[in-house]
């Protein structure tokens, strides 16, 4: 068992939903997250003096570090299906552009469904 982390654009939500519901996949947990990578913003070519006025509106804004909006999918499924799960999230998320997002694959040692009792890949609600 693995559990498949994401972290993707607020507004790619809904699309991920469907396209995992699609794939088989229906069950799974999100939040609303804060974070940042290194990606950089592009600043257009075509307007003279734009990256000496960006890089100052940095300086006065504090933009720099800033935290940007993000929504945390967790996905627990079977070994068998993280591929299905992570290409899955790849295929709706891929832009090329810088902030499409993280995956992480976890281990999960152990399961339990409170309401019986049970444990192991029979919790999982695929």
């Amino acid at each position: 068992m693995k559990e498949v982390m994401a972290v993707i654009r607020m507004n790619m939500m809904n699309k991920t939903k469907r396209a995992l519901a699609d794939a088989g996949i229906s069950s799974l947990y999100a939040k609303e997250c804060l974070g940042r990578g290194k990606g950089t913003i592009e600043i257009p070519r075509y307007v003279e003096g734009a990256a000496e006025r960006y890089q100052d509106m940095i300086q006065e804004l504090g933009v720099a570090g800033r935290l940007i909006p993000k929504r945390m999918i967790n996905v627990v499924v079977p070994d068998k299906l993280v591929k299905t799960v992570v290409n899955t999230v790849i295929s709706v998320n891929k832009t090329g552009r810088s902030g499409d997002g993280k995956i992480f694959v976890m281990p999960v040692s152990e399961s339990w469904r409170v309401r019986t009792g049970e444990s192991g890949d029979d919790v999982l609600d695929l």
